[in-house]
């Protein structure tokens, strides 16, 4: 113990003999471990921010129109929506769960004297409570009156009794209502959208079908099952309907979000191989410049794994050190561009997030430790002899 404890003084002494040096090489793992730790706390804030927005959907199958490809050119293989022969059919194969009919569209609308897009979606009232919560006003009855998405809302000054003019002959209709935030989905976008009843949009876009079923399940577990269902009873001839589920689309994003984030975080790692670098080309420096004391060590009868303790000491601090401080900086920075860029920093103490600090902060320190490694094997392969005659 007391000869461990002798080379580790020996090992802070040289660190601060040459205090510039050693600072400058913590320095630059202090940076990669910011590096690496920032980017792994901000794609993991981006793809907790994406799983939220589409978690409320994620039990949710979606059925629309098969659209085929022939010859490289798109073209609808069946009709363009739903008939109500496919969604009888697609009831059947929901069995106990339930499904929603939808109008989906877009058209140009006026609010007072501003010309804007906005998406369009038609939908039985009586399904809304179901699909969508209200914020302020009251859902949809009858086909009287339409509903807003929260963004249209808040971006173009509307609320309840507002007066909006869709579509080329402008009709006008009254807000009865504003719905709750969402955020992105796969099945309905109705943030910044427009919410008719599905009489309404029927009689005034004069269309037949639907253009897309939503199946809510009453058992997330039963979905594989809708969906092998559907494809038997539409798709046995020729593929009628796409299905697919939310929760698939979910998992796959954030599969993609990880990998990002990885990537990401490996270009961090770039900066921290450079401080191990610069690790290695001090702790060489260190060597070279202590070839009478290494000499004198041995001859004394210093052991050769001794003399390697007292050099990877040395790389073992720099990391320590380098890494500790690294590490709460990379809190602050990780703070920072959350913040800036999410708004919500929430999600930066969430342990998914937390844990990618001491990730950075071991990486740091086994950085330091492999650029010692072979600088303490070479002082304790020096000959004694030739060691005490260096000049």
């Amino acid at each position: 113990m007391a000869g461990g404890s002798l080379f580790f003084s020996l090992a802070v002494r040289n660190l601060q003999m040459h205090w510039l040096r050693s600072l400058l090489a913590a320095i630059g793992i202090i940076i990669g471990v910011m590096a690496i730790s920032s980017m792994g706390i901000l794609g993991n804030a981006f793809s907790l921010s994406i799983t939220n927005s589409l978690s409320s959907v994620g039990d949710s199958i979606v059925v629309t129109p098969h659209v085929g490809y022939q010859g490289g050119m798109s073209s609808v293989s069946t009709s363009e929506r739903l008939s109500d022969r496919q969604i009888e059919l697609i009831r059947r194969a929901a069995t106990n769960s339930k499904v929603f009919p939808i109008y989906a569209g877009g058209d140009r609308i006026k609010v007072q004297r501003d010309t804007l897009y906005a998406s369009i979606y038609g939908i039985d009232p009586k399904d809304l409570p179901t699909l969508l919560e209200i914020q302020k006003g009251q859902y949809l009855r009858g086909a009287s009156g339409v509903m807003i998405g929260a963004k249209l809302a808040k971006d173009n000054n509307l609320t309840i009794g507002s007066r909006i003019l869709i579509g080329e002959i402008e009709s006008g209709v009254r807000v009865v209502g504003i719905l709750k935030e969402r955020g992105m989905g796969f099945d309905i976008n109705p943030d910044n959208a427009i919410v008719t009843s599905d009489l309404w949009y029927r009689d005034f876009y004069e269309t037949r079908g639907h253009d897309q079923a939503i199946i809510k399940a009453a058992d997330i577990k039963d979905i594989e099952q809708i969906k092998s269902s559907i494809e038997k009873q539409l798709n046995k001839r020729e593929t009628e309907v796409d299905v697919y589920d939310t929760r698939m689309i979910l998992n796959s994003i954030t599969e993609t979000f990880g990998q990002i984030t990885l990537f990401t975080m490996a270009i961090g790692g770039i900066s921290l191989i450079v401080a191990g670098v610069s690790i290695f080309n001090v702790m060489m420096m260190s060597v070279m410049e202590r070839y009478k004391e290494i000499g004198i060590l041995r001859s004394i009868g210093t052991k050769r794994a001794e003399v390697r303790s007292m050099f990877i000491y040395e790389a073992l601090i720099l990391g320590l050190s380098g890494s500790a401080v690294g590490g709460i900086f990379s809190f602050a920075a990780g703070y920072l561009v959350v913040a800036v860029l999410m708004k919500d920093v929430s999600y930066l103490y969430n342990p998914a997030s937390l844990i990618q600090i001491p990730y950075g902060m071991a990486f740091g320190i086994v950085t330091s430790m492999l650029s010692g490694l072979y600088p303490a094997w070479k002082a304790s392969s020096l000959n004694p002899i030739d060691a005490l005659r260096h000049e």
